[in-house]
């Protein structure tokens, strides 16, 4: 097995180094940790082109280094091991993976899971695999602005000041689907079924359902309820439900379908971006195009079985 770890993930949350414990309980892999401009793709594909090729990748990071990594091990065909190195660690969460010592139980019992995920396309360009969700309007937003203070303030404090200021400033965009076009906060396209109460389903809540459960935020409500809309947490979201800060029920709009497209038109002075998986993209042009399809059973992960 080869294991890749990414040093530049998880830098706001304090965690053992999991070394000592990839030595003792996985003496046979083969661990790289990314250097600086390294890319995790070419790591990969260089490893497989050699005569020891690995029969599974394992991955020390967060869900962009995760989503990354399950797009490699769907491209060569082996199983992936998913070690929670990040901040959120959402897919972590999701396949019951707490810490690093789960997951190598479930790699050395070899107890394993079929995850369906989805593929995102830009325009006419290469899809990217997606394990948890993709966005366009308010949340990529704060991501661009948290990423932009996040080397002089941190990730935490960066996106304290992101959030304010993503409150301030947010504005609508205009989506356009089906021929159709809606004036929004925001679109979260997520995988599987996720809590009908939720806005932005960035942890999918189980592993194996092939749908794409899609949440379009109206613009008929204030931009404070935007920004409140964009909890994740459990408990957060139902801290701002219950002083009525979340978006009332008939403002989002909720579709569950195997595939999607809409083009996005940010507006003048507006940024250009989508994320997916904590990933920030930026296309070219005034506007864009994305294209959701889901994949059944798309890679095989290590994770305990459930009880």
């Amino acid at each position: 097995m080869l294991i890749l770890r990414n040093s530049r993930s998880g830098t706001a949350v304090i965690r053992t180094d999991p070394a000592e414990l990839f030595s003792e309980r996985l003496p046979a892999a083969r661990v790289h940790e990314l250097g600086d401009g390294e890319d995790l793709a070419d790591v990969v594909d260089a490893a497989f082109a050699g005569g020891d090729a690995p029969t599974a990748l394992g991955i020390y990071g967060g869900d962009g280094s995760v989503s990354r990594m399950a797009g490699l091990a769907r491209r060569h065909g082996v199983p992936l091991l998913v070690m929670p190195g990040g901040t959120f660690n959402h897919f972590a969460r999701s396949a019951g993976l707490e810490d690093v010592e789960t997951a190598v139980e479930a790699y050395l019992a070899r107890d394993t899971v079929e995850v369906s995920a989805m593929e995102v396309r830009e325009g006419e360009g290469e899809p990217v695999l997606a394990l948890n969700a993709a966005s366009v309007g308010a949340y990529p937003e704060l991501i661009e602005e948290r990423d932009t203070r996040r080397r002089r303030l941190g990730k935490w404090l960066g996106g304290i000041v992101a959030a304010w200021r993503t409150m301030r400033t947010a504005e609508p965009l205009d989506v356009i689907r089906d021929g159709r076009r809606a004036r929004v906060w925001s679109v979260f396209v997520g995988v599987g079924t996720n809590d009908p109460k939720r806005v932005a389903t960035m942890q999918r809540e189980n592993l194996e359902d092939p749908v794409l459960d899609i949440r379009i935020h109206h613009a008929r409500g204030t931009r404070l309820r935007a920004i409140a809309s964009l909890a994740f947490g459990k408990r957060t979201a139902a801290v701002l439900r219950a002083v009525r800060l979340m978006p009332e029920k008939r403002d989002v709009e909720r579709l569950l379908e195997t595939g999607f497209a809409m083009t996005v038109r940010p507006g003048p002075g507006r940024p250009e971006v989508w994320v997916h998986d904590g990933e920030l993209e930026e296309p070219l042009g005034e506007e864009f195009t994305l294209h959701f399809t889901v994949i059944p059973a798309a890679l095989t992960v290590f994770a305990p079985r459930p009880r």
